[in-house]
């Protein structure tokens, strides 16, 4: 088990995401900006323990005050390789290497975790659900592994607008539908509209590569005007045009 010091005393690998957060895409720096606030409010000075659901390289729990668990399956299908999905022995050891406030990583599927029950302050899971055929088994298994108290916050496709294309998602979340899905195992269940598209979140998706090197300094640029683009309060509620589902549950 890391100290608070490990935690603290973050590596390069870390401290250089951070500094190119701004430039990242915004939904990541969306959700560790909430991740933050809900330890910042709830911790009363203890080191929260958090469970990432799927984060792989978990870029939005870098420089978050918490040990960190994350559950993802191997990697083993043609589609997960394709889409980047899962870990295999290479994410592994790079995920050892570079950071500093994680606990353990554990192979496995979490609709049918070994996890002990309340073991975790909160549950993070960004663009998983989506992913996963037994929504219901998924998300009562989150509830299981909570801690009275604790809060699962995830992300998912926003259903009311994103067509689904992808050959690995089982289906697009409407808003009400996502709440419905919470509110069976939560008490308390908050669900906003997030991420502007358009022209600039597009730019923004573009893969970085010293090799293109135009292309790169116009993702970034695309993110940076995406990021301000999607911090405007009433963005929340509007449906058309959001391209993400952020939801907080509470389990009392």
């Amino acid at each position: 088990m890391p100290s608070d010091n490990k935690i603290n005393a973050m590596k390069l690998y870390e401290t250089g995401r951070l500094m190119a957060e701004p430039l990242l895409p915004p939904l990541y720096k969306q959700v560790r900006l909430r991740l933050l606030d809900l330890i910042k409010t709830a911790r009363n000075g203890r080191t929260f323990s958090v469970l990432d659901v799927g984060g792989r390289k978990s870029p939005y729990t870098i420089g978050v005050p918490a040990r960190i668990t994350v559950i993802d399956l191997p990697r083993e299908s043609e589609i997960q390789k394709s889409l980047n999905l899962g870990i295999n022995e290479r994410i592994l050891n790079q995920i050892k290497q570079r950071r500093s406030n994680i606990e353990n990583v554990v192979l496995g599927d979490m609709t049918r975790s070994d996890l002990p029950d309340e073991a975790f302050d909160l549950v993070v899971s960004v663009e998983v659900l989506e992913h996963v055929e037994e929504d219901e088994l998924f998300v009562s298994e989150v509830a299981r592994v909570l801690k009275s108290g604790g809060r699962f916050l995830m992300t998912t496709p926003n259903g009311d607008w994103v067509e689904n294309k992808n050959p690995d998602h089982k289906r697009h979340y409407r808003k009400a539908q996502l709440e419905r899905l919470l509110a069976g195992h939560f008490d308390s269940v908050s669900v906003d509209y997030a991420i502007a598209g358009g022209r600039f979140r597009t730019i923004g998706l573009r893969s970085w590569s010293l090799k293109r090197p135009v292309t790169t300094f116009g993702s970034m640029v695309g993110n940076v005007v995406n990021w301000h683009q999607s911090a405007r309060p009433e963005l929340k509620l509007q449906a058309r045009h959001t391209h993400h589902l952020i939801a907080c549950a509470e389990k009392k």
